[in-house]
């Protein structure tokens, strides 16, 4: 269909009829990949708060982690489908091996830091010596999932690029059920099994990330017919797509890290407040992420689809799709925003934690379905629509002046100066999530972010 010029928002049925398509498969294995997290989180959150408590300090860790292997990540849909939307394969797959390598290196990273400075790093986030003896035995076992995970990240990118994605909803239900079986046999010590605790889920999200890289692997060596991406030389490049992809990747690199590890550092100024703050953080957080897999939907098929429309060229439909995309952001964000605040006590009844720890958590999730009416509709259209058109400087640029300029000075403060609550700390670290909207939809309004980077 034939867009009339100056039509404001999109009318052509196939464009949603993909958008909802691809956006209901990423958000179910979004969904699901998160829910490897969050099996261990409820699993051991019945076990013992402690091992719940040392399991979420490692998963700042990991967090740190996962936000840089996505700007690895989102790099490559920015490229890659731009070129999928001229129908080249080629620079795709160059891109695709560039990015495998800068994975692997991550991986290794990660996982020499885990293994040789683990208790260092575990004690940034807590004091507690119970805490961090958990903490410290679940890293023993989840560094070696750092490399899988990087790299599998890269490879669902260069599928979603090019519109991929029923692979990875499958890759994950079956990473979701092998984590969950074992973890119950693990944790708990049945069917003849040693009782592990906190060791034990972190065996489950091994195992389970080792069958993800394996599936997506057999799947793009066997069963793809667009990439083809296992074609001989692939990891060999060209240096021209390498130094594309350097470009492209160093703003949004910067933007990850300056968000990966102001995100732990906020997570440990509450674990310095008390052990019933850091555990109805953890609570909250997590139920927070899982709507936010939504989001990030969202914000991953905006960056495809507004790749493809720059790559195909016309500006005025490039426009339209994405006052689109922003309309159905701004509605999925007042959705999620009261489903997590109507099914605050009904989430809170899966854990066995103490009156103190619950009363505080139901708390933190009045306050996180507020942010989460900012964050829906200011990231998918910074990160998805104006990061994939393009201009990931802006967004860069945003991140370092809000949170370091003034989410993260204004977080030390209302903590440790001016003693408020922790429903009132967890607000200001949040805010940025609902300030950054402003921003975001002047640079938005200005359309100076369609940028074409293929050659």
């Amino acid at each position: 269909m034939t867009e009339a010029k100056g039509t404001f928002f999109t009318h052509d049925k196939h464009f949603y009829k993909t958008l909802f398509s691809m956006m209901t498969f990423v958000a179910l294995q979004n969904l699901l990949a998160y829910s490897v997290n969050m099996a261990d989180n409820i699993m051991l959150g019945s076990y013992s708060e402690y091992a719940m408590s040392g399991a979420a300090t490692v998963n700042q860790v990991f967090f740190v982690l996962q936000t840089t292997a996505n700007a690895l990540a989102t790099a490559v849909v920015a490229l890659c489908s731009q070129y999928w939307g001229k129908q080249t394969t080629e620079p795709i797959r160059a891109v695709t091996g560039v990015a495998l390598k800068a994975a692997a290196l991550l991986g290794i990273i990660f996982w020499a830091l885990s293994a040789f400075l683990d208790e260092e790093i575990l004690g940034i986030f807590t004091t507690s010596d119970a805490i961090l003896a958990e903490g410290v035995k679940y890293i023993k076992t989840l560094k070696w999932t750092f490399i899988l995970f990087s790299l599998s990240t890269v490879l669902m990118a260069a599928l979603r690029s090019v519109g991929t994605v029923n692979i990875s909803f499958c890759t994950s239900a079956v990473s979701l059920v092998l984590n969950v079986g074992i973890n119950y046999t693990l944790i708990f010590g049945r069917f003849g099994f040693p009782e592990m605790g906190v060791a034990g889920a972190a065996i489950g999200t091994l195992i389970s990330r080792c069958v993800e890289l394996g599936i997506i692997v057999f799947y793009l060596a066997k069963m793809d017919k667009k990439m083809r991406l296992f074609s001989a030389g692939f990891l060999r490049g060209d240096g021209g797509y390498a130094r594309d992809y350097g470009r492209v990747l160093l703003p949004m690199m910067i933007s990850s890290l300056v968000w990966a590890i102001s995100v732990p550092m906020q997570t440990a100024i509450l674990g310095h407040l008390s052990d019933a703050a850091i555990a109805a953080n953890s609570v909250a957080t997590t139920f927070y992420q899982y709507l936010k897999v939504f989001v990030q939907a969202m914000t991953n098929v905006s960056a495809v689809m507004i790749g493809n429309a720059i790559g195909r060229g016309s500006l005025d439909r490039i426009k339209s799709d994405a006052r689109s995309l922003t309309a159905i952001d701004m509605t999925i964000g007042v959705i999620l925003a009261a489903a997590l605040y109507l099914l605050r006590a009904p989430l809170m009844s899966l854990y066995n934690l103490s009156d103190e720890t619950t009363a505080l958590a139901m708390n933190l999730l009045a306050v996180m379905s507020l942010v989460m009416l900012g964050m829906a509709y200011q990231y998918p259209v910074h990160s998805g629509i104006i990061q994939g058109g393009g201009d990931a400087k802006f967004v860069m640029n945003m991140n370092l002046i809000s949170i370091w300029v003034i989410v993260m000075p204004l977080s030390f403060l209302s903590a440790f100066v001016w003693h408020w609550p922790v429903e009132a700390v967890v607000l200001v670290i949040q805010s940025d999530q609902i300030f950054k909207s402003l921003p975001t939809f002047i640079r938005f309004r200005s359309y100076k972010w369609i940028k074409t980077l293929t050659r």
